[in-house]
Protein backbone atom coordinates (compact mmCIF):
# COMPACT_ATOMS: atom_id res chain seq x y z
CA UNK A 1 0.00 0.00 0.00
CA UNK A 2 1.32 3.32 -0.73
CA UNK A 3 2.31 6.20 1.34
CA UNK A 4 4.30 9.44 1.08
CA UNK A 5 7.63 9.66 0.43
CA UNK A 6 9.74 12.75 2.05
CA UNK A 7 12.06 13.03 -1.32
CA UNK A 8 15.81 15.53 -0.58
CA UNK A 9 17.70 16.79 -3.33
CA UNK A 10 19.17 19.81 -4.28
CA UNK A 11 19.11 18.94 -7.85
CA UNK A 12 15.20 19.95 -8.79
CA UNK A 13 15.47 17.82 -11.95
CA UNK A 14 15.89 14.80 -9.81
CA UNK A 15 12.78 15.69 -7.31
CA UNK A 16 10.58 16.48 -10.50
CA UNK A 17 11.77 12.92 -12.13
CA UNK A 18 11.33 11.05 -8.57
CA UNK A 19 8.20 12.49 -7.91
CA UNK A 20 6.43 11.49 -11.20
CA UNK A 21 7.79 8.26 -11.21
CA UNK A 22 6.71 7.96 -7.35
CA UNK A 23 3.16 9.14 -8.43
CA UNK A 24 2.71 6.95 -11.44
CA UNK A 25 2.71 4.18 -8.66
CA UNK A 26 0.67 5.63 -5.89
CA UNK A 27 2.87 7.17 -3.65
CA UNK A 28 2.30 10.64 -2.59
CA UNK A 29 5.35 13.16 -2.43
CA UNK A 30 6.75 15.69 -0.66
CA UNK A 31 9.98 17.36 -1.46
CA UNK A 32 13.03 19.48 0.35
CA UNK A 33 15.77 20.67 -1.47
CA UNK A 34 18.66 20.53 1.13
CA UNK A 35 18.88 18.46 4.41
CA UNK A 36 17.91 21.28 7.32
CA UNK A 37 14.52 21.62 5.40
CA UNK A 38 14.27 17.86 5.10
CA UNK A 39 14.65 16.92 8.91
CA UNK A 40 12.14 19.52 9.55
CA UNK A 41 9.84 18.19 7.54
CA UNK A 42 10.37 14.94 8.65
CA UNK A 43 9.74 16.31 12.11
CA UNK A 44 6.70 17.83 11.83
CA UNK A 45 5.03 15.27 9.05
CA UNK A 46 6.51 12.24 9.16
CA UNK A 47 6.77 10.83 6.23
CA UNK A 48 6.21 6.94 5.45
CA UNK A 49 10.21 6.73 4.04
CA UNK A 50 12.81 9.30 3.00
CA UNK A 51 14.63 9.26 0.24
CA UNK A 52 17.54 11.41 0.16
CA UNK A 53 21.12 12.81 -1.54
CA UNK A 54 24.19 12.17 0.14
CA UNK A 55 25.84 15.27 -1.04
CA UNK A 56 23.99 18.69 -0.96
CA UNK A 57 25.37 21.60 0.49
CA UNK A 58 24.91 22.63 3.87
CA UNK A 59 23.94 19.41 5.97
CA UNK A 60 24.35 16.46 3.55
CA UNK A 61 22.53 13.42 3.39
CA UNK A 62 24.77 11.61 5.91
CA UNK A 63 24.44 13.75 8.50
CA UNK A 64 20.74 13.91 8.39
CA UNK A 65 20.44 10.59 8.59
CA UNK A 66 22.54 10.72 11.77
CA UNK A 67 20.59 13.51 13.43
CA UNK A 68 17.44 11.88 12.29
CA UNK A 69 18.51 8.45 14.03
CA UNK A 70 19.30 10.50 17.00
CA UNK A 71 15.77 11.94 17.39
CA UNK A 72 12.96 9.33 18.97
CA UNK A 73 10.70 10.56 16.71
CA UNK A 74 12.35 10.23 13.67
CA UNK A 75 14.26 7.33 14.35
CA UNK A 76 12.17 4.90 13.00
CA UNK A 77 11.36 6.42 9.30
CA UNK A 78 13.35 4.35 7.12
CA UNK A 79 15.93 6.61 4.63
CA UNK A 80 16.96 5.52 1.27
CA UNK A 81 20.29 7.68 -0.16
CA UNK A 82 20.89 7.93 -3.55
CA UNK A 83 24.91 9.05 -4.52
CA UNK A 84 26.71 8.91 -7.84
CA UNK A 85 29.29 7.43 -5.97
CA UNK A 86 29.39 4.05 -5.04
CA UNK A 87 32.52 5.31 -2.04
CA UNK A 88 29.43 6.48 -0.40
CA UNK A 89 27.56 3.53 0.01
CA UNK A 90 29.03 2.01 3.05
CA UNK A 91 29.23 5.70 5.08
CA UNK A 92 25.52 5.97 4.00
CA UNK A 93 24.60 2.64 5.51
CA UNK A 94 27.33 3.03 8.80
CA UNK A 95 25.24 6.55 9.00
CA UNK A 96 21.70 4.52 9.18
CA UNK A 97 20.36 4.53 6.24
CA UNK A 98 18.44 1.53 5.27
CA UNK A 99 18.81 1.40 1.23
CA UNK A 100 21.57 3.08 -0.90
CA UNK A 101 20.50 3.84 -4.27
CA UNK A 102 23.17 4.51 -6.98
CA UNK A 103 22.50 7.74 -9.13
CA UNK A 104 21.40 7.34 -12.01
CA UNK A 105 18.82 5.60 -10.60
CA UNK A 106 17.16 2.65 -12.19
CA UNK A 107 13.46 3.51 -11.75
CA UNK A 108 12.64 -0.28 -10.63
CA UNK A 109 15.15 -0.50 -7.83
CA UNK A 110 14.47 2.77 -6.32
CA UNK A 111 11.20 1.70 -6.46
CA UNK A 112 11.55 -1.56 -5.00
CA UNK A 113 13.80 0.08 -2.43
CA UNK A 114 10.82 2.42 -1.39
CA UNK A 115 8.09 -0.44 -1.38
CA UNK A 116 10.85 -2.57 1.02
CA UNK A 117 11.37 0.59 3.28
CA UNK A 118 7.80 1.26 3.74
CA UNK A 119 7.46 -2.41 4.28
CA UNK A 120 9.87 -2.25 7.26
CA UNK A 121 7.85 0.77 9.10
CA UNK A 122 4.86 -1.29 9.18
CA UNK A 123 6.53 -4.17 10.98
CA UNK A 124 5.39 -4.09 14.39
CA UNK A 125 8.49 -2.97 16.77
CA UNK A 126 10.13 -5.90 19.08
CA UNK A 127 8.33 -5.40 22.48
CA UNK A 128 5.28 -4.63 21.34
CA UNK A 129 1.99 -5.61 22.64
CA UNK A 130 0.22 -8.28 20.15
Amino acid sequence: MPGTILLVDDNHEILTGVRMRLGAVGYQTRTACDGQTGIQSAIQHPPDAIVMDVRMPGIDGLQAVAELQCRPDTKDIPIILLSASLADEESALDAGAHFFVKKPYVGTELIAAIRAAVGLKSVPSQGGSE
